[in-house]
């Protein structure tokens, strides 16, 4: 207790207020700091997600693969042909310069899900023929849209069809990074795998052919579990843009064609396949 002394002023006594938290206004002031900081990142990744459609085989390569050096031209290396592939990105294509450059096959994006069809496919499916090139149609799959086998009908009914004249390749499935969302579509492996034999199945009912496979190996592992269960009847068509095609996805001992480069010396994604000219006229022949 204070002693009083004498002279001294008296001074009145204060109680203390009682103090105020700060504990809620700073809370409010993290609240508002963390949408602001949360709101452009939400606006940028919803701008970069790309339209329905616009989907083409490799979109995601480069991205998820990474690229490298393009494949040595070598007298030694085996004996392979270039082929190319488009999609609406490359609207109409000037064919008689490709086969020019010694591009003697191609694959046309036909469909995608069960929405969308290539405005520009019939200029790029019967313009590849006319000047000589074995074409094919290919699909984009959305397997988080609509089922395998609904997906395979749309792509036969519309260009993805197949008939042994001699230069018709079979339909070719291209299975690899979502560009819309999650990378796996949201399956699981085994629901990725289902997916898979409910598109290739139909495909063969209505063709008689087995579809051509595309994917990445990388994607595969992640949403496969590096399934090898499609090796034995349906050609690989890998894609990695490096000077070698790498590693295979489980069972496939060899790769049909390598997709090498997205970026062409004159139009499209360009292609090998792992062979001469006449072992492509035997998988268009089937």
């Amino acid at each position: 207790m204070p002693v009083h002394r004498p002279g001294s002023p008296t001074r009145p006594h204060r109680s203390a207020a009682p103090r105020r938290s700060r504990k809620p206004v700073i809370a409010v002031l993290l609240t508002v700091l963390s949408l602001l900081l949360a709101f452009p990142a939400t606006a940028q990744a919803a701008e970069d997600v790309p339209p329905r459609g616009s989907a083409h085989m490799g979109m995601g390569v480069v991205e998820h693969d990474g690229e490298g050096p393009l494949p040595p031209d070598s007298p030694r290396a085996a004996v392979q042909t270039e082929g190319v592939d488009v999609s609406s990105h490359q609207g109409n294509v000037n064919w008689a310069s490709l086969w020019s450059s010694g591009v003697k096959w191609a694959y046309v994006k036909a469909t995608e899900g069960t929405y969308y069809k290539n405005p520009y496919f019939a200029q790029q499916y019967n313009g590849s023929y006319n000047v000589g090139m074995i074409r094919g149609a290919y699909h984009f799959a959305t397997p988080d849209t609509t089922s395998g086998a609904a997906q395979a009908d749309y792509f036969v009914n519309n260009g993805g069809g197949w008939s042994r004249d001699g230069k018709t390749l079979p339909g070719a499935l291209d299975i690899e990074w979502n560009p819309y969302g999650n990378q796996c579509y949201g399956k699981s492996q085994a629901g990725m795998v289902s997916w898979i034999w409910d598109f290739v199945n139909r495909y063969k009912t209505r063709t008689g052919r087995y579809p051509v496979i595309y994917t990445a190996t990388s994607w595969w592992k992640t949403c496969t579990g590096n399934y090898s269960g499609f090796a034995a009847n349906h050609p690989l068509w890998i894609a990695r843009y490096n000077s070698t095609p790498g590693e295979l996805p489980a069972g496939w001992g060899y790769y049909t064609m390598w997709q090498y480069t997205s970026s062409g010396p004159i139009v499209g994604d360009h292609n090998k396949f792992n062979g001469a000219y006449d072992r492509l006229q035997a998988l268009a022949n089937g």
